[in-house]
């Protein structure tokens, strides 16, 4: 049996199952690097790649934040104590606007990385201000919405629901409002630099954070006003 070799492939087979970072590389060399493997003479992954993933632990920790307040809005919807509830805040016209100008924010962010990924400074210039107008008409309208409520008497200490309401919503234009500054950060930055390898990791995690946000403010929308209507 020796000389069909069958001795040196259990040998081989034993080496593979000590090692599992050769399975799958059968023809490479004992101790040849693998392509894609992130060690020996490939090195590590690349940067964009790096940054990418940390931003993606950033958001996750965003939306676990994010989490534990939809949590306490669910818990405190009923808690009105006789003041006002879902149906009394919500204002379906108003919140449809701030909607289409949030949802059409993130189309014009992805347009502007297409530009962005074409090496095109003007159109990506063009489409991250128009990003920023409609993040900026987004947060007048939120908070125009805010200070009517104010007016009328409706106030986060009147209730828990309220408190969960203005913490929940609140918390949500805070982080477009600070998603705003970066972005206007950014179109100085790409205007000065240009395509820097660090200013497209800038602008990827922009736009993660961008996208994030949007999906954060659908589920806002469908359980805050939409079911707040019909319940």
């Amino acid at each position: 049996m020796s000389d069909l070799g069958f001795p040196a492939t259990v040998e081989a087979y034993r080496r593979i199952q000590e090692d599992p970072h050769r399975l799958g590389h059968r023809g490479h060399p004992e101790g040849a690097p693998v392509a894609g493997a992130g060690h020996g003479g490939t090195g590590p992954a690349s940067k964009r790649i790096i940054v990418g993933y940390g931003f993606w632990i950033f958001l996750l920790s965003d939306i676990v934040m994010f989490s534990c307040f939809f949590a306490a809005f669910a818990v405190q919807r009923d808690a009105t104590v006789g003041g006002p509830g879902p149906r009394d805040v919500v204002e379906l016209p108003r919140v449809a606007l701030e909607t289409a100008a949030l949802l059409l924010s993130s189309y014009t962010c992805g347009l502007s990385f297409a530009a962005t990924n074409a090496k095109n400074r003007l159109w990506t210039q063009i489409f991250l201000a128009a990003t920023a107008l409609l993040g900026l008409s987004f947060v007048l309208m939120e908070l125009q919405e805010f200070v009517s409520l104010a007016q009328r008497g409706v106030t986060p200490q009147r209730s828990g629901f309220l408190s969960a309401f203005f913490g929940l919503v609140g918390l949500h234009g805070l982080h477009v409002t600070v998603g705003g500054l970066w972005l206007a950060t950014m179109m100085a930055q790409v205007q000065v630099k240009g395509f820097r390898r660090e200013i497209v990791h800038r602008l990827i995690c922009f736009n993660l954070f961008w996208h994030a946000l949007d999906i954060v403010w659908i589920g806002i929308f469908t359980i805050v006003y939409l079911m707040g209507t019909v319940a």
